[in-house]
């Protein structure tokens, strides 16, 4: 039997951070993102999902998103944010397209202790001490090459690839054609911390399938 070696991570691909969910984190074009996944999880072995399931109650909770992105005093929620990615709730669910849950080899749900509010999905907190066993499990499965995208490009999709790169010693790949960001600047600036550790940027499908090793 083929050992894997490639997998696919769906990176926070949920209705919150689309316009469906216009009161939440809504990213342009954020639910356009299904085909694209999908099509780069054929070229991989194992597929990967990664989704926000915060707490109503959470500590960073603000009611207005004018009172957002205001510094916390907290070693593991650096941030205030609107209520998003509740479970249970429309926000909570994936884009469409999409397969359901039980169809991905692996799923971590983040940020759901009330107190802790991760961007990267490989580790619960910030601080980066407690992991959420994704590294670990691509280490059992023999994966040395990950194909990253999702949402959002300049916040939790940059954070798990470096992450990936850094502290699992992958090849990291992260397919821009399958990712939306908030804000060109950041964009651009989370482009560059990526490549900044080695991880390789594509735009678009054929240079990805160029750049994976068969």
């Amino acid at each position: 039997m083929k050992q894997a070696n490639i997998a696919a991570i769906d990176v926070d691909a949920q209705r919150t951070f689309t316009p469906q969910c216009p009161n939440e984190l809504p990213v342009p074009e954020g639910d356009t993102l299904g085909p694209a996944l999908n099509e780069q999880a054929t070229l991989a072995d194992l597929r990967v999902l990664t989704k926000d399931a915060h707490p109503a109650n959470a500590i960073w909770v603000v009611d207005d998103a004018a009172k957002m992105l205001q510094p916390l005093p907290h070693k593991n929620a650096d941030l205030t944010w609107v209520k998003h990615a509740v479970p249970g709730t429309k926000g909570f669910e994936t884009i469409d397209d999409l397969p359901s849950v039980t169809e991905y080899d692996y799923v971590v749900w983040k940020g759901v202790e009330p107190d802790l509010h991760p961007y990267g999905a490989c580790f619960h907190d910030i601080e980066e001490k407690l992991s959420t066993g994704l590294i670990e499990w691509l280490h059992s499965q023999e994966v040395d090459t990950v194909i990253v995208g999702g949402l959002a490009t300049d916040y939790c999709v940059k954070i798990t690839a470096i992450q990936l790169k850094k502290r699992g010693r992958f090849e990291v790949i992260v397919n821009l054609s399958a990712c939306r960001g908030i804000d060109p600047n950041t964009i651009a600036s989370a482009c560059d911390e990526m490549l900044a550790v080695g991880i390789r940027l594509v735009d678009n499908q054929l240079a990805l399938s160029c750049l994976l090793p068969r």
